[in-house]
């Protein structure tokens, strides 16, 4: 059934290919298949290096990216990560990726400040910057303006040097349009694509490019990207792919999760109700609230999680960070009773420690 892309191609995979650049930001016209959400980072920063090492900027060898983030476990992904829990141990794996400090009291205008004043200072090294549209879900569902991802992409249009985004989370829907980038109106020069892409039945993913990206590969086969997997582009994910993106369509889903993304809102600001609970926040159909000190190791989350199980939801906190990403087309009375679990487990757990 499957054939690797060396020589050949099978129908699904053209197709897919077809309609994911019909769906995506304007510009992206190329794609590139792996396996998993890790992979599309992994290879989007291999294009990127690689496009400058043949194309006349071979001191173009650096990668900036935002405190906090989160791009995979495989090597690329984490050297361009900053979740210390997870790398820690790989660190003497790991290449040099330079960012700013962590926003503080939530204000990420410095954060982009600096990290545009890098690019800046940079220019003529830099490969690419990388960041998560809009939300950073390991580094606890941290929200930033999208005002402030206007200017990021704009600095880089200016320094001529390529901008990833990781929509391995923040696409399709996650956060209200169907990429997170789009509420910064941006195409990306590289868009990573993986998880609702399959709609979680198979291991599939994409790297969305440019033309521009794409022609810097031509050429003899010496040119060629060096990367390629054997399962890439499998048929059967990518039929699964096209049927995922006929939903979207035929169902109207962006469309049918204005209402409940309103729903979800609501019901996470009013978590504020409850002592003990910080920083509720949401951003189409991502919420998440605080319930103790920063940090992946906190354990009231996971109280918090306990007790959800018990009344019938499955929660997987960020250490004390409680959130919750339901699916696009979850039914109206489901969606509520989740939320209802959410705050009897949450009250549960804040009143017993007080």
């Amino acid at each position: 059934m499957h054939c690797t892309f060396a020589a050949a191609t099978h129908e699904p995979a053209v197709r897919l290919a077809a309609e994911l650049v019909e769906v995506a930001p304007p510009g992206l016209n190329r794609v590139f298949y792996s396996d998993n959400g890790s992979t599309s980072v992994e290879v989007a920063l291999k294009i990127a290096f690689q496009y400058w090492q043949q194309n006349g900027r071979p001191a173009r060898k650096r990668f900036l990216a935002l405190p906090g983030a989160y791009h995979g476990d495989t090597l690329g992904a984490m050297s361009a990560g900053d979740v210390d829990e997870f790398t820690r141990v790989f660190r003497p794996l790991l290449f040099g990726v330079e960012r700013p400090p962590h926003p503080i009291g939530g204000d990420w205008h410095p954060v982009f400040e600096h990290l545009i004043e890098l690019l800046r200072r940079q220019t003529d090294q830099i490969a690419a910057v990388v960041v998560e549209p809009m939300v950073q879900g390991a580094a606890g569902m941290r929200m930033y303006p999208a005002e402030l991802l206007r200017a990021l992409y704009e600095a880089t249009q200016q320094a001529d040097t390529f901008l990833i985004a990781d929509e391995v989370f923040t696409g399709f829907g996650r956060t209200g349009p169907m990429w997170g980038s789009g509420h910064a109106e941006i195409t990306p020069d590289l868009l990573c694509t993986a998880k609702g892409l399959s709609g979680g039945m198979l291991p599939f993913a994409a790297t969305l490019a440019t033309d521009r990206i794409y022609d810097g590969f031509r050429g003899d086969k010496t040119r060629a990207l060096m990367h390629g997997h054997t399962f890439y582009g499998n048929p059967l994910g990518a039929a699964v792919a096209r049927e995922v993106l006929a939903i979207y369509r035929e169902e109207q889903v962006l469309e049918a999760a204005e209402a409940k993304a309103r729903r979800l809102a609501d019901r996470i600001h009013g978590m504020i109700e409850i002592a003990g609970v910080a920083a509720p926040r949401a951003l189409g159909m991502c919420a998440a609230f605080e319930v103790g000190a920063a940090g992946y190791m906190g354990t009231v989350g996971w109280r918090i999680s306990d007790q959800a199980l018990e009344l019938g939801a499955h929660l997987r906190p960020l250490g004390n960070t409680v959130y919750v990403v339901p699916p696009l087309n979850i039914g109206d009375a489901d969606l509520d009773q989740l939320l209802d679990i959410v705050r009897e487990s949450t009250e549960r757990v804040l009143r017993s420690a007080q």
